[in-house]
């Protein structure tokens, strides 16, 4: 009897995920997080036939709310830790979470309403936690000891923050500021307690994390998390640990962070982060870095790194400076960082954000690294038939996305085209006439057929939302990262369409 030997099938590296912020998760408490929900979510992703989850960055934030302008690199967000589980630890009560007032709008987070009712309620749940001796088990002491570099100047600084009024930490006082040993024991022992209920916070924060993380990895979901390429200038990794950044005497910048004109922007953007100390960093073999990504990789899959081009050359703000016009470019580390993180951490699943302009030695860094870049649907349709965001330019190595959470909805980007970039995008889809509602589905499915390995969709865009749901506006204070998803809009029919066309361009297996 003959045996017919039978081909292996080829493994396909194509994928497509959905980008959510937890923050637009739909609860009952005014703002996303680890909650029953999120959960669902990652259901939701598993029937549509997705392998990645692309969520925005998970810091604590302060003023403005932006993700990418948060209170510490390392530590997580404690508006995300969910209540539900403090209720059933016992440290709070179902009254007491449901009772505050947190906006009135169930599509929209009211982040001063949050400001001012979730720090009340986990001090309830931390006083309760002491009383009940949390802080003598076993788990938590060991969460201190494995975070040790970073959770005492975290815990320190935000304490210190508390009790000068949440001001930066530049108008301090001067022993504090500037570290003296002297001051530092006193704060620490002065404000022990208030240390202890912001390393309580992170405890928890952690602890759901990396639960609703390893649900979402037995469901073959990966975490893509998005990396800020600078850290906040008022932030705990600024000031315990100047020496990273270009600071005077003072510790004040010497220069900010941003890009120039653009876009986006006539006058640039100023980040206003402090810029690195390149030098330093390569003294020490890049071991902050190392420090910093190896920590990455302990919570999340994929790292996508925001602003990559900042690694060639960054754009140098004179501090002072109230636009971005007059910076100019410095060269950054380049590929000698990369090699020092690859050779520290092995291949890791790196997205370089190297969108806006690039320049030949970008690209040539961007190639180098081998990382995959990004083609972004909105950046297509100039009329250029030589436009790199166009899909018959693609490269198989890169991610497409017919928007980020920087650029407007697909609908409200539709809507707000003149008449003959109207005609081009509906030429490059073949169509002579269509819905104005169908557009974004037009879109996504060019992306889901494209050579890229990867395409990743806002949430937004399967909704068909308008501009109401744009996460953020660049360089605009106010209004931003507040979209939330509402109950019931992630059906099962919409899951089912998505995993249609996921299978149909071979980036997810047929049932």
């Amino acid at each position: 009897m003959k045996t017919e030997k039978r081909k292996k099938k080829k493994s396909s590296r194509r994928q497509s995920g959905i980008l959510m912020p937890i923050s637009s998760i739909p609860t009952k408490y005014g703002i996303g997080g680890f909650s029953r929900e999120a959960y669902a979510f990652v259901d939701f992703l598993e029937a549509a036939g997705q392998k990645l989850w692309q969520i925005l960055p998970l810091g604590p934030t302060g003023y403005g709310d932006s993700p990418y302008q948060s209170f510490s690199t390392f530590a997580g967000n404690p508006y995300y830790i969910d209540l539900e589980e403090l209720i059933r630890a016992g440290y709070l009560t179902e009254k007491e979470c449901e009772s505050p007032d947190y906006g009135s709008d169930p599509a929209c987070v009211d982040y001063e309403k949050i400001w001012l009712t979730r720090f009340t309620l986990l001090r309830k749940a931390y006083k309760r936690a002491v009383k009940a001796g949390f802080l003598q088990q076993a788990d938590y002491l060991d969460f201190v000891r494995e975070n040790e570099a970073w959770l005492p100047d975290y815990g320190l600084y935000m304490a210190v923050k508390a009790h000068f009024g949440y001001v930066c930490w530049v108008e301090w006082d001067e022993d504090i500021r500037l570290r003296k040993p002297k001051a530092l024991q006193e704060y620490r022992e002065k404000l022990a307690e208030e240390i202890g209920f912001y390393q309580f916070q992170q405890y928890f924060f952690t602890l759901q994390w990396k639960a609703l993380k390893a649900y979402a990895n037995e469901k073959g979901i990966r975490i893509v998390w998005d990396i800020p390429i600078y850290v906040a200038f008022d932030s705990a990794d600024t000031w315990a640990n100047p020496e990273l950044f270009q600071l005077d005497e003072q510790n004040l910048p010497l220069g900010v962070a941003g890009c120039p004109p653009d876009a986006f922007c006539a006058t640039g953007q100023l980040w206003g982060n402090p810029l690195y100390r390149w030098e330093y960093h390569r003294e020490t073999g890049y071991a902050w870095w190392i420090r910093r990504i190896a920590h990455c990789y302990q919570l999340y899959d994929v790292v996508r790194i925001d602003h990559f081009r900042g690694f060639e050359a960054y754009w140098f703000v004179p501090y002072g400076d109230e636009t971005a016009e007059f910076g100019h470019w410095v060269k950054g580390p380049g590929y000698e960082l990369f090699r020092a993180l690859k050779e520290a951490l092995g291949d890791r699943a790196v997205i370089a954000e190297d969108l806006g302009f690039l320049t030949r030695e970008v690209e040539a860094l961007v190639k180098k690294t081998g990382y995959p870049g990004m083609k972004v649907l909105q950046f297509a349709f100039d009329g250029s038939a030589d436009n790199g965001y166009l899909p018959h330019n693609y490269p198989a190595n890169c991610i497409v996305y017919t928007g980020t959470h920087d650029n407007e909805t697909t609908l409200g980007w539709y809507r707000g085209l003149k008449a003959p970039q109207r005609r081009h995008v509906k030429s490059y889809l073949g169509v002579r006439t269509v819905r104005e509602a169908e557009i974004p589905w037009y879109l996504i499915r060019m992306a889901m057929a494209s050579v890229a390995d990867t395409a990743v969709i806002p949430m937004q865009d399967y909704l068909g939302l308008d501009n109401s749901a744009r996460m953020n506006t660049p360089s605009t204070l106010g209004g931003n990262w507040a979209w939330r998803m509402l109950p019931g809009q992630a059906t099962q029919e919409l899951a089912e369409r998505i995993r249609e066309l996921s299978v149909t361009y071979g980036r997810t297996e047929a049932e």
